[in-house]
């Protein structure tokens, strides 16, 4: 039932850029009070964590296609910049506004709590609503009260919690205040890259915006998940959803996309339960951050602090640009450059060798895949680096060092990966696409490679980087 009260509410966007299932605004709009939708961009802080230069991309179109939605239904997007507190009673005090409506981000909880301090002391309520995940991190719990740090035994529990709530429909329109707050243009925010335009290409591969999230999630029902399970591992197929961009900005719920995937064929039961378990795995770094908020900065196992880690200025900069002289290395980072994105299978093998191979700290890695994907997720990207790393919760261990070139011959049999992303080995037969260095010179002369000229030698080793890395974990084990 609507409020007796003329004053309007504000929804305060922030990872939920979206209409559809959005809690904090179908809320606010059953108010039946006027509605004030604002973004607010902050200065940057170690306790939120700014954006990475890719995403900045992103949330420029997002922020495009959220105000024109919001225009279809006769409301506008208010944009600021500022510290949130500040932003947040300035527009309650220009516009008689008494009520916040904002859904939970969980990866800021502690600077949050300082903002809902300062409202409520100017007299601003707050209405907090969870559904940036599938369950609220608080309801999974263990036997003894206590949160979890091994996945299996956190898929079990949540399972025993039924489905997520039923996802709510986006607002059909608002009640539209007086008059509008002052925003500032998107353009003076200069999200986009201009010398050089590094993100031409983008485009070509996503449509930012709850829109393009929807379409993406309407191709994955038309396709049953059909091989997901398997096909995910292969990066020369196309078989994994494309949705992590949209979720990461939260353009689309991941309740909306469990009741979605309801309708999937029984015969394909098993990636369906695959690709939940991926939605899960999202929860489960979600729930390890709420419980260890410094996880983006600290090793999660404590022993790892002795780990002695390495850093070459040349080696780390041959990983950022695809010139390591591993093809399906290489392949995955240069994809990552012209597209924002990076296949799944890809990323643990990138990963892996930047820490292992190279013996470099995977918060060099984890940093630059914050800069530089689409999809970076406060908690998930540090958690999957961390991992990798070993040093993680539930993690690989660290003695688990992949072999890119037995990875490359493994799940891109045929090279097409490779083929697709470092198109100067294109030529090469499939025995050698993986190892062009132990290709016979007419072999390499036949395919147009020089090594170390069209393409660069390995810059390590990989048995002798292998002996490194064990090595250094022994002396972190004694």
């Amino acid at each position: 039932m609507a409020e007796k009260d003329s004053k309007p509410v504000i929804v305060w966007f922030r990872r939920d850029l979206r209409l559809d299932d959005n809690h904090a605004l179908h809320s606010a709009w059953e108010t039946g009070r006027p509605v004030i939708c604002v973004y607010i961009r902050e200065p940057e802080s170690p306790d939120i964590g700014s954006l990475g230069a890719a995403q900045d991309w992103w949330l420029h179109h997002s922020l495009l296609a959220l105000r024109d939605s919001l225009r279809a239904r006769r409301s506008d997007l208010c944009l600021r910049s500022g510290p949130a507190a500040t932003v947040l009673q300035d527009i309650a005090r220009t516009s008689g506004a008494d009520l916040l409506f904002v859904n939970h981000a969980y990866e800021r909880r502690a600077v949050d709590h300082d903002i809902a301090v300062a409202l409520k002391a100017a007299g601003i309520a707050i209405r907090a609503f969870h559904g940036q995940l599938l369950h609220d991190p608080q309801r999974i719990r263990t036997g003894s009260g206590g949160s979890f740090k091994v996945y299996t035994p956190f898929w079990n529990a949540m399972q025993k919690l039924g489905e997520p709530g039923e996802p709510c429909d986006a607002p059909a329109s608002f009640i539209a205040p007086d008059s509008y707050p002052e925003s500032e243009t998107l353009a003076s925010w200069n999200l986009l890259p201009s010398k050089p335009d590094w993100a031409s290409g983008f485009s070509q591969f996503w449509t930012p915006g709850e829109a393009g999230a929807l379409e993406k999630l309407e191709a994955l029902i038309d396709a049953d998940l059909l091989d997901y399970k398997r096909g995910r591992d292969f990066p020369g197929t196309d078989s994994t959803s494309r949705l992590s961009p949209h979720l990461a900005h939260g353009e689309i719920s991941p309740a909306r996309i469990w009741h979605a995937t309801n309708g999937i064929a029984a015969q394909h039961r098993d990636d369906l339960v695959h690709f939940r378990k991926e939605l899960a795995w999202r929860d489960f770094c979600y729930n390890l951050m709420v419980e260890f908020p410094d996880l983006r900065t600290r090793n999660w196992d404590p022993k790892f602090d002795a780990l002695e880690w390495a850093f070459d200025t040349d080696d780390f900069s041959a990983w950022t640009a695809g010139c390591t002289g591993y093809p399906i290395v290489d392949a995955g980072m240069r994809e990552l450059w012209q597209t924002g994105y990076m296949q799944n299978r890809v990323r643990m093998i990138t990963a892996s060798f930047l820490v292992k191979d190279l013996l470099i700290d995977w918060r060099r890695g984890d940093a630059w895949f914050r800069d530089t994907l689409l999809d970076a997720d406060p908690a998930s990207n540090t958690a999957n680096w961390q991992w990798v790393a070993g040093s993680g919760a539930d993690a690989s261990p660290f003695f688990r060092i992949f072999n890119p070139i037995l990875q490359g011959e493994k799940f891109d049999p045929d090279g097409a990966y490779v083929r697709r992303w470092v198109p100067e080995l294109e030529k090469l037969p499939n025995k050698y696409v993986h190892k062009p260095f132990e290709a016979p010179e007419h072999v390499l002369a036949d395919a147009g490679v020089e090594l170390g000229k069209t393409y660069p030698r390995p810059i390590v080793n990989h048995g002798m980087a292998r002996d490194r890395a064990l090595e250094a974990y022994k002396g972190l084990k004694s």
